[in-house]
């Protein structure tokens, strides 16, 4: 029974931001119903449906929406739900008769969710993209590398799922409080370039106060300070130190047998390349396991970098429960936690269309209904 539960929400399936947004959801208890295209078409990173992880936690309707019945299905669906997420192209849905207009005239009290690039709305909104573009328009790719590279694509966690899907989650839930108040739903516009330009809030405030520069791989959080970086250990493993505080910075230099006094100082920025000289060869004198061995819990703030295959075997993270295998997949868990209402992974991520004639029967479709859909190839 997680914080969610009770909240219906209606997916229209996408890639990448909208079903992580809908996983989210899925996750902390929400029922949420994917509706899949029936056509065949794919989308995205092709991969057998059980990997599709973040596709779990919900059941899947294969509707064609090219037809006036399948529709007619999704804005039936849509009077009975809390929320609705879509992620296409702006127009899209206009054009298939499925816009905010028609949707909250059918459901007032609908929250309509939107997952995009670039936004609803200037210059780029009806530009193709990916993460890899979006981030690259706040600054945040920019940021990311290190002095002597060019800049290094932090995955898709920046745009597609830090400025994209999370902050769409957070706007849904928002605006469903709201909806409590005023009996009024309304449109969420969720840009992966605002949401990743947000994600920079305080990297604007360091350099407004003259803290951080343009310049990669300079500062205090992008490799550029020794004492917040990784070293490679002497099995060409890496260990990763965040000591900003001074006292951080000391106990470290102790643990590790370094004499501060005979060091540059810890903000002496011409002293860092002598500095870091001096870290690499340290940490070169040990293994990743015997650091971890004498660093690990210490106020060094220290961690061994792990690969995605050791990090759910950490003792911290079998600890806490981390990750759950669902369906023989081993995969992140739900975040955060409650103290009341636990989230849980319900199932397995579902086949498209699976669930289509359960999932209608459920949400107050007839048996006679569903065999005509059928009939006119409206349903899967």
């Amino acid at each position: 029974m997680g914080p969610l539960e009770g909240i219906k929400v209606i997916e229209i399936a996408g890639i990448g931001p909208g079903p992580f947004c809908c996983m989210m959801l899925a996750d902390m208890g929400a029922e949420v119903l994917r509706v899949d295209r029936n056509d065949k078409v794919e989308l995205g990173i092709v991969m057998e449906p059980r990997f599709n992880v973040l596709n779990r936690g919900r059941r899947s309707v294969g509707v064609n929406l090219k037809t006036p019945q399948g529709v007619a299905i999704v804005k039936r669906l849509i009077a009975d739900a809390d929320a609705l997420v879509e992620g296409f192209r702006p127009g899209v849905m206009e054009r298939l008769g499925l816009g905010p207009g028609e949707c909250l005239a059918l459901n007032p009290r609908l929250v309509f969710g939107r997952m995009t690039g670039f936004g609803q709305e200037g210059p780029l909104a009806r530009a193709a993209g990916h993460d890899i573009n979006y981030i690259a328009m706040t600054g945040a790719l920019h940021a990311i590398g290190r002095k002597e590279s060019g800049p290094v694509p932090p995955l898709n966690l920046i745009g597609d799922f830090g400025g994209g899907a999370m902050y769409l989650a957070f706007g849904i839930v928002c605006a469903l409080l709201e909806s409590r108040k005023s009996g009024r739903g309304q449109v969420v516009d969720a840009a992966i370039v605002d949401g990743a330009a947000s994600l920079l809030t305080f990297a604007y405030g360091l350099m407004r106060a003259g803290l951080w520069t343009d310049d990669r791989g300079e500062n205090t959080l992008d490799s550029g300070a020794p004492w917040y970086d990784v070293y490679e250990t002497s099995d060409g493993k890496y260990v990763s130190i965040g000591a900003i505080e001074e006292r951080f910075y000391h106990e470290l230099l102790k643990q590790i047998g370094l004499d501060k006094e005979a060091l540059p100082s810890q903000l002496d920025r011409i002293g860092w390349p002598a500095l870091r000289e001096k870290l690499k060869v340290v940490f070169l004198t040990k293994t990743r396991e015997e650091w971890s061995r004498l660093l690990e819990g210490t106020d060094t703030c220290f961690a061994p970098v792990l690969a995605l295959d050791e990090a759910p075997e950490h003792p911290h993270a079998l600890a806490r429960g981390n990750y759950v295998t669902l369906a023989g997949i081993k995969q992140p868990g739900p975040a955060p936690r409650f103290s009341r209402t636990k989230p849980e992974v319900r199932s397995p991520p579902p086949e498209s269309g699976e669930h289509t004639d359960a999932a209608l029967l459920d949400w107050g479709f007839s048996s006679e209904e569903i065999a005509e859909l059928h009939a006119a190839a409206a349903i899967a």
